[in-house]
Protein backbone atom coordinates (compact mmCIF):
# COMPACT_ATOMS: atom_id res chain seq x y z
CA UNK A 1 0.00 0.00 0.00
CA UNK A 2 1.29 3.31 -0.92
CA UNK A 3 1.39 5.84 1.89
CA UNK A 4 0.08 8.64 -0.24
CA UNK A 5 -3.59 9.32 -1.84
CA UNK A 6 -3.19 9.79 -5.69
CA UNK A 7 -5.26 11.14 -8.71
CA UNK A 8 -3.96 10.18 -12.36
CA UNK A 9 -4.77 11.19 -15.34
CA UNK A 10 -2.78 9.75 -18.43
CA UNK A 11 1.13 10.59 -17.44
CA UNK A 12 0.16 13.62 -14.15
CA UNK A 13 -0.35 12.59 -11.02
CA UNK A 14 -1.74 14.63 -7.93
CA UNK A 15 -0.80 13.14 -4.93
CA UNK A 16 -0.95 13.78 -1.03
CA UNK A 17 1.18 12.82 2.10
CA UNK A 18 -1.29 13.05 4.97
CA UNK A 19 0.76 14.87 7.96
CA UNK A 20 -0.10 12.11 10.09
CA UNK A 21 2.18 9.54 7.84
CA UNK A 22 4.51 7.52 10.05
CA UNK A 23 8.30 8.42 8.56
CA UNK A 24 9.34 4.37 8.44
CA UNK A 25 6.66 4.90 5.49
CA UNK A 26 8.68 7.38 3.08
CA UNK A 27 11.18 4.30 1.84
CA UNK A 28 13.61 5.19 -0.41
CA UNK A 29 12.85 3.87 -3.73
CA UNK A 30 13.61 4.39 -7.69
CA UNK A 31 10.44 4.76 -10.38
CA UNK A 32 10.60 3.11 -13.62
CA UNK A 33 10.26 6.36 -15.56
CA UNK A 34 11.70 10.24 -15.24
CA UNK A 35 8.84 12.40 -13.73
CA UNK A 36 9.07 15.97 -12.68
CA UNK A 37 8.23 17.00 -9.04
CA UNK A 38 6.51 19.97 -7.80
CA UNK A 39 4.93 20.98 -4.64
CA UNK A 40 1.65 22.63 -5.18
CA UNK A 41 2.44 24.77 -2.19
CA UNK A 42 4.85 26.27 0.36
CA UNK A 43 6.32 23.38 2.72
CA UNK A 44 9.11 22.17 4.74
CA UNK A 45 8.85 18.66 3.56
CA UNK A 46 11.94 17.74 1.51
CA UNK A 47 13.03 15.24 -1.00
CA UNK A 48 16.37 14.07 -1.10
CA UNK A 49 18.16 11.71 -3.60
CA UNK A 50 20.54 9.19 -2.66
CA UNK A 51 24.39 10.29 -1.41
CA UNK A 52 23.12 13.82 -1.44
CA UNK A 53 21.69 16.46 0.94
CA UNK A 54 17.81 17.20 1.43
CA UNK A 55 16.58 20.03 -0.57
CA UNK A 56 13.36 21.61 -0.63
CA UNK A 57 10.45 21.53 -2.77
CA UNK A 58 10.85 25.39 -4.02
CA UNK A 59 11.46 24.75 -7.58
CA UNK A 60 10.49 21.54 -9.49
CA UNK A 61 12.82 18.51 -9.20
CA UNK A 62 13.59 16.55 -11.94
CA UNK A 63 13.99 12.63 -11.24
CA UNK A 64 15.63 10.20 -13.72
CA UNK A 65 14.42 6.88 -14.31
CA UNK A 66 15.77 4.38 -11.51
CA UNK A 67 17.62 7.33 -9.87
CA UNK A 68 17.16 6.52 -5.89
CA UNK A 69 15.37 8.96 -3.89
CA UNK A 70 13.02 9.66 -0.51
CA UNK A 71 10.59 12.54 0.65
CA UNK A 72 11.23 13.84 4.07
CA UNK A 73 8.21 14.87 6.31
CA UNK A 74 7.84 18.03 7.61
CA UNK A 75 4.55 19.59 9.22
CA UNK A 76 1.02 19.48 8.00
CA UNK A 77 0.07 17.82 4.53
CA UNK A 78 2.56 18.01 1.38
CA UNK A 79 0.65 18.09 -2.20
CA UNK A 80 2.50 17.37 -5.27
CA UNK A 81 2.03 17.49 -8.82
CA UNK A 82 4.11 14.65 -10.60
CA UNK A 83 4.46 14.57 -14.73
CA UNK A 84 5.91 11.23 -16.13
CA UNK A 85 8.06 11.72 -19.20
Amino acid sequence: MNPYKEVTLENLSYRIFSASIDEMELIWHRDAEDRTVEALHKTDWQFQFDNELPIGFEKPIFIRKEQIHRVIKGTGDLHILIQKS
